[in-house]
């Protein structure tokens, strides 16, 4: 075949396996109390029902996402939880529990005509995905976590004050650097108050500290081991999920002390393979273990030389497997 020819039918080739993960659907979904929540749907009509939950909480889904999941076999739902992402209204934080949430995915379960699917997620995604299944266990076919989140405030308060001065003390001294003496006996909830402060000169710098801080605590081999001091006053756009963090994370993710554990018996008859990077320090296997022991349905698998992100090395690959594992045994 001649060059052009060939590069022709790459081409060609190229577009086909793209057009594999365009969304099949995509709408804005009026859901409770004036929230609009954006919706689409990847994959095949008839394939295994999937649903895909986002980070954060506040983050929203990605193209990418949708290649978790193979398009001949699966049918996956992705959304933009409350606030975040494309859905309306932007970043708002009224109506908008962990209770609204899980409301919201029975009223796209029922929209879509699935009588049970294959729930994913990772980090807030796992909290969610852990808080629906015990509400709606009879609707849930398997489970995939990435990075165990219970949801509590004691592993967010471990990762920012433990954690974060042991691996990287000279970020913890820019991190506290922003607080006042007496804030600091109290960081994690002095940021969220100063997060949740109208006042862009309060909310501001706290926001792009928390928000850098995280994702150096996020990553196995971060870019940045330090805040920019310099630049935490100027003007820019901010990022979203801090203020959504801030919400949750002050009202204990709306759920009762240990409340997922607890709770942990309904889940009892599912299936779930639990990703985990060795090196996580936000959501470390520590987690994963406690959860598995009071859920014998799950499996760990370490991902080795990772930490909490899914782009860390192998960890998108090891979801990937895990999603189509459990779509087999769903599809059985």
């Amino acid at each position: 075949m001649a060059p052009d020819a060939d590069a022709a039918k790459l081409a060609k080739e190229s577009v086909k396996r793209a057009d594999h993960f365009a969304p099949l659907t995509s709408e804005m979904l009026a859901v409770s109390d004036g929230h609009e929540i954006y919706v689409e749907s990847v994959g095949r009509a008839d394939g295994i029902p999937a649903v895909y939950l986002h980070g954060g909480p506040g983050s929203g889904c990605q193209p990418d996402h949708r290649r978790l999941f193979d398009p001949e076999r699966f049918h996956a739902v992705l959304f933009d939880q409350r606030g975040a992402g494309r859905s309306r209204p932007k970043g708002s934080r009224e109506h908008n529990t962990t209770q609204h949430l899980i409301a919201d995915m029975e009223l796209i379960r029922q929209k879509f005509g699935f009588e049970r699917w294959m729930v994913i997620g990772g980090s807030w995604g796992a909290t969610l995905a852990l808080a629906y299944a015990e509400a709606h266990p009879e609707r849930v076919s398997g489970i995939v976590l990435r990075a165990t989140f219970l949801g509590t405030r004691a592993e967010v308060e471990t990762g920012f004050t433990s954690r974060l001065p042991q691996f990287y003390p000279a970020l913890n001294e820019d991190f506290l650097s922003l607080l006042s003496t007496e804030e600091r006996e109290r960081p994690i909830e002095a940021y969220w108050r100063r997060i949740l402060d109208p006042d862009p000169d309060m909310h501001g710098p706290a926001a792009r500290a928390w928000h850098d801080t995280e994702r150096t605590l996020s990553e196995h081999k971060p870019a940045r081991t330090r805040l920019d001091l310099a630049t935490l006053n100027v003007w820019r756009t901010l990022p979203a999920t801090p203020f959504m963090e801030a919400h949750y994370f002050i009202n204990d993710c709306f759920m009762a002390p240990d409340q997922l554990l607890r709770n942990a018996g309904k889940l009892a008859d599912i299936h779930g393979i639990i990703i985990q990077g060795r090196y996580d320090l936000l959501c470390p296997p520590e987690t994963s273990w406690t959860l598995a022991k009071v859920w014998p349905g799950s499996e760990i698998r370490i991902v080795e030389e990772a930490g909490h992100s899914l782009y860390d090395p192998g960890v998108r690959d090891a979801v990937m497997k895990a999603i189509a594992d459990l779509g087999s045994k769903a599809a059985r």
